[in-house]
């Protein structure tokens, strides 16, 4: 299966690996996201986070990407050191927000310097925050597609994308969101990676409605097994991606109660997970919120062989 090759790969081998090449073994991908800590101590945890996981030999794993310097520095050497320490091939985020296109070619060129080549371009959040206005770099990119022909001709990268199942905040329209992907599928991107997904209808909508443009390109939906209430609803509200009322009618009556609300929550991004895996969706990328144990989890209940203690 995808899932279970990556250690017997050399580490500088796993760093080079292609991720459309692993998309396209045998089996489902799975993946999980990381945020850069902003201390010592969440960076600790964070690697203890890892280590678990990595015991999953997933697919791949990602590191998000703090523009303007806010978290950029910490972001490019955790996602480094991943791809020169373990065994799991490590994808670099990289955004538009707040860089020259001087800076976002100093940074792939940090990148590459770690032997990295999977790259995620992001146009990124505006500065202000969600639901303030866009507002590029006088000496930067305005688009993501920009951004994905910058990197693709800085070397030999693989470049994924964002994509929107639920409509992009700025978006007019689910049409427009999957023109804007096609529109990054020909300025070189390979592969996206979905906000995360409670309904996957609308991850298989966005998927058709790209097959149907006669672009092809592996889609993975992102998962966020629920573990708080409120923060799973701010970040919906933020994101533009509405959690359905079956997914509330769940979640609320439990939303007080931690261990009730973590179990429900395992379970619908599994049943999400199952539903997706049975579709042909290529993989799954779990945002962990750098906590490995709901994640865990789930994928024990996908994969019950890799069934073993969890730690807290």
């Amino acid at each position: 299966m995808a899932h279970g090759t990556a250690s017997t790969m050399p580490k500088a081998a796993n760093a080079m690996r292609s991720i459309p090449q692993m998309l396209a073994g045998e089996g489902t991908s799975y993946s999980f996201e990381f945020f850069p800590p902003k201390t010592d101590d969440a960076e600790v945890a964070l690697w203890e986070s890892i280590r678990r996981l990595e015991r999953l030999h997933p697919t791949f794993v990602s590191v998000t990407y703090g523009a303007g310097g806010t978290t950029r520095d910490r972001t490019v050497r955790i996602t480094g050191r991943i791809a020169r320490e373990t065994t799991l091939t490590a994808m670099a985020h990289l955004t538009c927000v707040g860089s020259s296109v001087a800076e976002l070619r100093q940074v792939v060129g940090e990148y590459a310097g770690a032997g990295i080549r999977n790259i995620l371009a992001l146009r990124g959040d505006p500065a202000g925050g969600l639901g303030t206005p866009w507002t590029p770099h006088p000496g930067g990119l305005d688009h993501a597609d920009e951004l994905v022909s910058l990197v693709r001709g800085l070397g030999t990268f693989t470049v994924g994308v964002a994509a929107f199942p639920d409509r992009h905040p700025e978006s007019p329209s689910l049409e427009h969101d999957a023109e804007v992907l096609v529109r990054k599928a020909d300025a070189g991107a390979e592969f996206a990676v979905t906000q995360f997904v409670f309904d996957p209808d609308t991850y298989l909508r966005l998927r058709d409605r790209v097959d149907a443009s006669g672009r092809t390109m592996p889609i993975i939906p992102g998962l966020m097994p629920v573990t708080n209430f409120s923060q799973i609803t701010r970040m919906a509200e933020l994101s533009g991606t509405p959690l359905p009322e079956n997914v509330i009618r769940r979640l609320e009556p439990v939303a007080e109660d931690r261990v009730a609300l973590r179990a429900v929550g395992v379970d619908i991004a599994t049943e999400l997970a199952s539903r997706l895996r049975d579709e042909g969706a290529p993989g799954l990328h779990f945002y962990t919120m750098n906590r490995s144990t709901a994640t865990l989890e789930v994928y024990t209940n996908l994969v019950p062989e890799a069934a073993g203690p969890h730690h807290a």
